[in-house]
Formats: C-alpha cells, structure tokens, sequence
C-alpha cells in the first residue's frame, strides 16, 4: 500500500516489520502470536510513565494521561448517572410486580456491579492497558475471543449505548417545550442525531475539553438526583407512605421476570467498567482506579435507592407504569411552577453520560484497531490534538444509523444480554490467569470467590431469560456473535486485505490528518 501521508518511508517498514496485517490491510502495530497487549510492554519506558503529564522529546506520539482521580469519578459516575435511572424503573417495577422486591433488586444490582468493579481493579493493576475486556481476553485466551468481543461491541454496544442515551436526551428535552402534547418522533430522532455529531466533535476536538465537559455535566446530575431526593423526603415527611407500604405484595416468582428485571436495573448501573477502557490515559492508576471505583459506586447506589423512594413516594406502582418520563412525571407533581427545571437537569445529566460513553467508546475501538482487530485507520490519533479521532467518527457513525429505530426498550434487552456474555467472560479471565500468571504483579487482589460468583451470576443473567422468556433479540445477538467468525478468519488469521483500503486511510489520513501512535514527533 501507499506510504501514510505524515509517515515517512523508514518509518512505515518500520512499522510494517512489527507485526501482520489488521483487518483490511495497513501496517498493524502487533503480532498474531503476542502474549500481551502492546501497551503494557511500552508502559514503563514512557518520559510521562504513571504519573501523567507531557511525554517526554524522544516519546513517540501516542494518547497522554491526562485523566486524574477527579474526572475519573466523573467518568464513572457520570456515565452510569445517565438515561437508566429516567428510564429504567417502569421496566425493573413491572417485571417484578412489587415495589419491595423493585427496591431489593436496585439493590443487588449496585452490589453486583460494585463486586464485578473491584474485580476489573484487578485486572486493570494487573495490566494497565487499555481497552478493559478486550486486553483481558487477548491476554487470558488469545485473539479470536478478544476479536468476537471487539466485533460485538464496537460495531454494536457500544453505538448502541450510546444511540439510546442521546435518544433518551432528546426525549427529555423536547418533553421541556411540548408538554402539552405527545412530542414527534422525527424531532426526538433529529436531535438525537444532532447530539451524537456534537458530543463527536467536543471528544475529537480535545481531551481536555472532553474530560471538563464531563466533569459539569457530572456535577449537573447530581444536582438533579438532589431535587428528586429532596422532593421524595419532603412528601414522606408529610406522610405520603401508603405507596411503599405495599411492600411485597404482587411480586413474581418467574426466574426470567426477575433476570430480565435485572436487566433494567443493570442498563442503569451500566458503566462501571468505562475506568478501564482508558487507564492508559488514567494518571497513577494503581492508586487512581480503586480510588474512583470505591467513591463511584457507592455513591450511585445510594443516588439509585433514594430516587426509586422519592419516586415512589409521590406516585403509585399503578401511576410509575403508565409514566414514560417518570422523572418529568414527578415533577410535575412536587415542583409545580418549576416543573420545567426537571427535564432540563435531566437533559444535561444524559448528555454527560453520552459524552462518557463517547469517550470510552472510542478508546476501545482504538486499542482493538492497534491490536489488528479492526482497520488500522482507527487506531491513529490526530498529530496535534492527541486525540483518536477516526475511532471517534466511526463509533458516532454506526450510533447515528442506530437512532433510527429509537425502540429503547428492545435495545436495553440487546445490550445487556449481550454485556454480561463478555463481563462473565471477563471474570473467567481473571479466574484463569490466577494460575497461568501466578508470579504477575498484583497491586490490587480482591478473593477468588468474588470473581466466581459474578461469573455464575453472569450466566444466571444469560441464561436465565433464554429458557423461561425468550425474545428474538438473544437470537439476534448470539448470531451476530457467531457472525464475527466470518470476518476473523479471513482478515485477522489469514492477513487477507480488502481491495483498496491502503488508499483509502492514505485519503483519511490527509483529511483527518491522523498518524500512527508509533510514529516520532517531528523535532
């Protein structure tokens, strides 16, 4: 192929003698049989090392730490923070009946992911690469199982993730100027669109842009979590308790209404994982990444029961059912002539949590290009702003393409059936690699038995909904599972090429003006 516009001749053999071909030709930065992600091997010689900060003159280009404890809060919090609490707990009450058993299962499901985050301590400190379950599964068990994981949630999950928050934005937004009426669809869809191509630009602009964007938005949704909260406590101080005094009473006893109710309430929880995705980016992540986890999670499972009560507090389970936009529905009720403030706050919590997965998003996309796992174009970064920008663009492309449908409900069944495939894998991992990499450093080691139990809670979650309710989406997302062979075997295994694509990153690269993240500055 034709040498990269801003490589020079050297430096693309050199590039081309590192490794084999991604998925669709290029020079790709690793080797088929490695044993460990390239970044973990560059990682101690780096000027910038785990403090963070500029890297240093003889530092190729490549991504910067530039995220600290604070904005790793932020990332967390904010993107589990998002749409789910709005939009999740008519879900999670329906299918388990009862307002005592919807509560029991916030809860566990906080529990849950606080026990899965603490595992994913681990494995970040272990391997302080980025890309989360991709790098662990291309470390446990090799390339095809880290590619299948690549294939699904790059070209899926993720857009979809980030699809339905932007539609749940927009949703609350127009809510703010038509309440009168039922807002229209194409208006809903269109500024979904709009978002996503806005939180595109902040994230491929800057970093740094990126991370202060969310870091107010963060601060925003906790200020409207605060005026739920607040509002709940004040109408049951007035005694408006005959709502959650019904306890227990109509809860299911169905094994798939209650995995599929986890599902809601997993959707809304969903994020706890993001830190990972960039610990490359992350400053002094063996200290920064328990931290944020640790301050995180707890403060968003306190945030989620309190909201559920305060809900519940003012409508009924009857009521909760019949609401679309339950937090829009709740302020009518308590703030009166302030009403509007609510869909607003919730505007801007949204668009923080869509800013969020944007971020991670791309930075996953980045590292399975690096690794060979999709074309090599996304795995460049911008040769001035540092940023990964066309992984950026291509994950707003396909979440652009998923807004269309905008069927909220049946995307948060799709994706969190096929989350907790790879999130049990991800505790296989761990499992595994406690023996066939005993002697590995180890600066955080949770016991053996918190991983084995996610793991058979994972397959509970999987399982569980295919034998007592199945839906056409877990067929949907086992074949595109199976799908993924079909591109492995020819571009990834056998190095094929698709006709044309070394001209078309010489073209992207000139356009967006990208280069290599081995490639030296120029002096």
């Amino acid at each position: 192929m034709e040498n990269p516009a801003f490589v020079s001749d050297d430096q693309t053999q050199h590039a081309t003698a590192r490794g084999h071909e991604g998925v669709g030709g290029g020079a790709s930065v690793r080797g088929r049989g490695s044993g460990l992600p390239r970044a973990e091997s560059q990682a101690e010689g780096k000027s910038s090392g785990l403090e963070g900060g500029k890297p240093g003159a003889d530092d190729p280009i490549n991504l910067e730490r530039r995220v600290g404890l604070l904005s790793g809060v932020a990332l967390i919090v904010g993107t589990m923070i998002g749409s789910g609490i709005f939009v999740s707990p008519k879900g999670l009450l329906e299918r388990t009946g009862s307002v005592g058993l919807s509560l029991v299962v916030w809860a566990a499901c906080g529990g849950l992911s606080l026990l899965g985050a603490l595992c994913y301590v681990e494995l970040g400190c272990m391997i302080p690469s980025s890309g989360a379950e991709h790098t662990y599964f291309l470390t446990a068990f090799g390339h095809l199982p880290a590619f299948l994981f690549a294939w699904v949630t790059i070209i899926l999950l993720k857009p979809a993730m980030l699809a339905i928050i932007c539609l749940s934005f927009s949703k609350y937004l127009v809510e703010a100027f038509a309440s009168d009426c039922e807002p229209p669809l194409m208006a809903i869809q269109l500024l979904g669109a709009l978002t996503i191509v806005l939180i595109t630009f902040i994230n491929s602009y800057s970093v740094n842009l990126a991370t202060r964007v969310q870091n107010v938005f963060t601060a925003a949704k906790l200020v409207a979590i605060l005026i739920i909260v607040v509002g709940g406590m004040v109408k049951l101080g007035q005694g408006n308790t005959q709502y959650l005094a019904t306890g227990f009473q109509g809860s299911t006893k169905s094994f798939g209404d209650i995995a599929t109710a986890f599902y809601s309430g997993l959707w809304a929880y969903d994020g706890w994982n993001n830190l990972n995705y960039v610990t490359e980016e992350l400053k002094k992540p063996y200290t920064n990444l328990p931290r944020a986890i640790i301050i995180g999670l707890p403060l968003v499972t306190i945030c989620y029961l309190l909201v559920n009560i305060s809900y519940l507090a003012v409508m009924s389970q009857d009521e909760l059912l019949a609401s679309e936009t339950v937090a829009v529905t709740f302020g009518n009720r308590v703030l009166g002539w302030a009403a509007f403030l609510m869909p607003l706050a919730v505007t801007l919590s949204t668009f923080g949590a869509a800013n969020g997965t944007a971020f991670t998003s791309g930075r996953l996309c980045f590292v399975a290009a690096r690794e060979g796992h999709m074309v090599d174009v996304l795995s460049y970064v911008h040769a001035k702003k540092l940023t990964p920008s066309p992984a950026l663009l291509f994950n707003a492309a396909i979440a652009l393409i998923m807004v269309i449908p905008s069927d909220i409900g049946s995307l948060i069944d799709f994706f969190s059936f096929t989350a907790w495939i790879f999130y049990g894998g991800a505790m296989a991992a761990l499992i595994i690699m406690r023996f066939t990499m005993k002697d590995a450093p180890r600066p955080y080691k949770v016991p053996i038995a918190i991983p084995v139990l996610v793991l058979i809670i994972s397959v509970y979650l999987v399982v569980g909904p295919i034998i007592d309710s199945p839906k056409i989406e877990y067929l949907y997302a086992s074949l595109f599972i199976i799908a993924g062979l079909f591109f492995y075997f020819p571009f990834v295994y056998m190095k094929k090429s698709i006709p044309g694509m070394g001209h078309m990153t010489t073209i992207l690269q000139l356009l967006l003006q990208v280069v290599p993240t081995d490639v030296m500055p120029d002096a």
